[in-house]
């Protein structure tokens, strides 16, 4: 499974609709268990972001159609890195050098 960092602002209509942000995290999670991904965590924050997502996919179309669907809705933009863990990134290194 592969790992992403997702940064997210609300919409001017994610603003308004803050009364359902934790239902729309629910929905979140829900769709991501049906492209057979996990969510690691999920965090509202004060400051840049509005919320921080941590999320595995089992490829990168998994990933990309989830946050489409998510995307589409138009509560939510995202900025998504992906990520790396320690042994990961030791394979990488083994690669470059």
């Amino acid at each position: 499974m592969s790992t992403y960092v997702s940064l997210i602002n609300w919409t001017e209509q994610g603003i308004r609709d803050f009364r359902h942000s934790v239902k729309r995290a629910e929905n979140l999670c829900t769709l991501v268990d049906g492209v057979g991904g996990t969510v690691r965590e999920l965090l509202w924050t004060v400051g840049e972001y509005d919320a921080v997502v941590v999320v595995e996919f089992p490829d990168d179309e998994s990933g990309l159609a989830a946050l489409l669907q998510v995307g589409s809705a138009g509560y939510i933009r995202t900025t998504t890195l992906r990520a790396f863990n320690s042994s990961e990134m030791n394979a990488v290194i083994s690669k470059a050098t």
